[in-house]
């Protein structure tokens, strides 16, 4: 049995209260981890891998990469990792450019083709779930943008069942926010991180981020308000 500790515990702890109020892992289930190469994707694959060796519900993982061309991360090199890890892996091609020029890709077009590709591995291997690396500060961050660049009320769902049920995506790093992530990268011999993407430091995304540092500078619970606030939702006051 892996004992873990640190800050591996704290996540590990917490990733097992999100599985179980949203009914993530169920005895038997078959999951891709969707793994980029950063310290998200890592840290999940890496805490998944380990949690089967003392959680009663038995699930069977497997690290997909998508290598869209201009990788965040040489596939060798992860690949390296995986078998160091001990876990089964794939590395899944696409040319995430399609006759366009780097400085047209979007956000939204490298999300699309990277979940359009994970969820074709998912149903070639036969695995009917699809673990992502997103946190509690991502949900928080999408829950802004879609409020001003959007003009909706939504959020990353910590799971979201598609295609009539034959998939389902789970995020088992829900309340998990990213400082403790990093703690945790830090202690790992993950592979060096280095992302190429021409919208890394430019995205929407990007200034949400820096705008909620801000506001926790004055109100520290900021990221949990706004994530407990689409459960309290007072319908009264709603237009």
């Amino acid at each position: 049995m892996s004992v873990i500790q640190g800050p591996e515990f704290y996540i590990s702890k917490r990733m097992g209260r999100a599985i179980g109020d949203y009914d993530l892992i169920q005895d038997g289930d078959k999951i891709v981890v969707a793994v980029s190469g950063g310290k998200d994707s890592l840290s999940l694959l890496k805490i998944l891998a380990d949690r089967r060796s003392f959680v009663p519900v038995k699930y069977e993982i497997m690290a997909v990469h998508v290598d869209m061309g201009y990788p965040c991360h040489h596939p060798k090199i992860l690949a390296e990792y995986f078998k160091k890890l001990g876990v089964e892996y794939h590395v899944e091609k696409i040319d995430i450019l399609q006759g366009k020029s780097r400085k047209d890709i979007s956000c939204f077009w490298c999300s699309w083709n990277r979940r359009k590709a994970l969820f074709k591995a998912a149903d070639r291997f036969n695995f009917n779930k699809v673990a992502l690396g997103h946190h509690k500060d991502d949900i928080v961050e999408t829950i802004l943008m879609n409020m001003f660049f959007q003009g909706e009320i939504s959020a990353m769902s910590p799971k979201q069942v598609l295609f009539d049920g034959k998939i389902t995506i789970i995020r088992p790093l829900a309340y998990v926010e990213e400082d403790m992530i990093a703690k945790f990268a830090k202690t790992l011999d993950f592979p060096h991180h280095k992302c190429s993407c021409p919208n890394s430091v430019k995205s929407q995304r990007t200034k949400i981020g820096k705008m909620i540092k801000e506001l926790e500078k004055v109100c520290p619970e900021v990221k949990t308000n706004i994530f407990r606030s689409l459960k309290r939702i007072k319908k009264d006051y709603l237009l």
